[in-house]
């Protein structure tokens, strides 16, 4: 009989999930794969509760660096997370000759280079379709589905804590440190949310994207990051008003010699599919030139999603191995010879069209001297909103612009914020318009 070994590195929520379907659903995964899935050993600092999972005595162990050392195991399955320990671990298991899976989109996004090449050296794989998306195979669309295709563009909401977060507050009205907490209590969000709710964890899953999509090395440290933490119900309910909703975006497009790559709040038309995804899932449209528009949609963390994507991988490392075939996808779908530095658009260089709300003292001449600096800086306006409810003695007055360029938005809000008649850092928005996002 066929079989592959696995061994498990952590076995925490997703970690469970991947045991549990291994087990269950042995004989189902078999049958498609042509070869039994084997968990062999599980490498955890709990090694008594068992976590429910009906395995043998003696499969759990503490050492980690057994099941990488281990010469019958044939993959190594990394969900302990982080970038320290799970990195070693990885190299280490890639020297030995082991292939690896991982939902570990950090450490893909900033060490990926260097993994990848040191497996394509060993003739070994890493695969990380659990990296993004969870159980949208987004990863595998981009590396096989759409081979064909040149990817113009890609848009996603890749974070369900963010996501659930601006839903909540789109439908109550609460603010978003209540939401926050609303999150944490039912699991949606960590003790410590900032991954999440400053854009980093998007970030991470989009430089994997835009690697694959592109044929371009990982590259991290280009992509402007900004998250939801200054979304308030205000600023909601203005985007209602003017037929928008708020989510947290990653945005990608290919200018050919240059990316455009960036996580950042923003307003989308309330007609687009993406604005209707809500609560914890996650969705991304690609747009390609031979394939035009897709939208893949599903819930993007959770035991069993993530642990899905796992399972796919491992059977995809299966069957290669049926076949005697080694490295049948390269690691960022296009050949390594390929792989380019193509370098990301600085976010002062893009143009779009922008909310800014502006705390301004309820007097004359307020609009105009605020108007006055904008047409300075060559930014025109294309429409004007002053609502009577006012906080600590302000007014809320919100403009949105025409196209305009980011460099210009950000030198004249920084004259704005300074003058007598605006209280407040002011609050801007991009406007993601549906022909921005082709």
């Amino acid at each position: 009989m066929h079989e592959l070994k696995i061994g498990l590195l952590g076995c925490g929520i997703v970690g469970k999930g991947v045991a549990n379907i291994l087990i269950q659903n042995q004989q189902l995964i078999q049958s498609r794969a042509g070869i039994r899935l084997t968990l062999k050993t599980v490498a955890d600092i709990d090694t008594e509760s068992g976590r429910g999972i009906p395995l043998d005595e003696g499969v759990f162990i503490t050492d980690a660096f057994k099941v990488v050392d281990d010469p019958e195991i044939d993959v190594v399955v990394e969900l302990i997370g982080g970038k320290t320990i799970a990195r070693e671990l990885i190299l280490k298991a890639v020297d030995n000759g082991k292939h690896v899976v991982t939902a570990n989109k950090a450490l893909i996004a900033e060490h990926g280079n260097e993994m990848f090449q040191k497996a394509l050296e060993k003739g070994v794989e890493i695969a990380y379709e659990a990296s993004v998306g969870g159980c949208m195979p987004i990863i595998k669309t981009l590396r096989e589905s759409l081979i064909g295709n040149h990817i113009h563009s890609m848009t996603g909401i890749l974070n369900g804590t963010c996501n659930y977060i601006l839903s909540k507050i789109t439908d109550t009205g609460i603010s978003f440190e209540e939401a926050l907490g609303n999150a944490q209590a039912i699991g949606f969000a960590e003790a410590d949310p900032t991954l999440d709710v400053e854009g980093f964890d998007t970030a991470h899953k989009l430089t994997i994207l835009s690697s694959i999509a592109y044929g371009m090395a990982l590259n991290l440290k280009d992509i402007y990051t900004e998250g939801i933490t200054r979304i308030t119900p205000m600023d909601i309910e203005f985007a209602r008003q003017f037929g928008y909703r708020i989510k947290l975006l990653a945005i990608s497009k290919n200018n050919g010699d240059s990316v455009d790559a960036r996580v950042h709040p923003a307003m989308i038309s309330d007609s687009n599919l993406l604005s209707n995804v809500n609560g914890s899932l996650n969705a991304v449209a690609v747009t390609g030139d031979a394939a035009g528009d897709i939208v893949l949609y599903g819930h993007g963390a959770g035991m069993m999603p993530t642990a899905s994507a796992v399972i796919s991988d491992l059977a995809d490392i299966a069957r290669n191995r049926l076949s005697g075939i080694k490295n049948r996808i390269p690691p960022l779908s296009f050949q390594p010879d390929h792989i380019k530095t193509l370098p990301i658009m600085p976010i002062d260089e893009i143009s779009t069209h922008y909310y800014c709300r502006f705390s301004a003292v309820d007097s004359p001449g307020v609009l105009s001297k605020i108007s006055g600096i904008l047409g300075q800086y060559g930014i025109s306006i294309k429409s004007v909103h002053q609502k009577g409810r006012k906080t600590k003695g302000s007014v809320p007055v919100v403009m949105l612009t025409h196209l305009a360029k980011e460099a210009d938005i950000q030198r004249a809000l920084a004259e704005i914020d300074g003058i007598d008649v605006v209280n407040e850092k002011t609050v801007i928005i991009r406007i993601a318009e549906e022909e921005e996002l082709e």
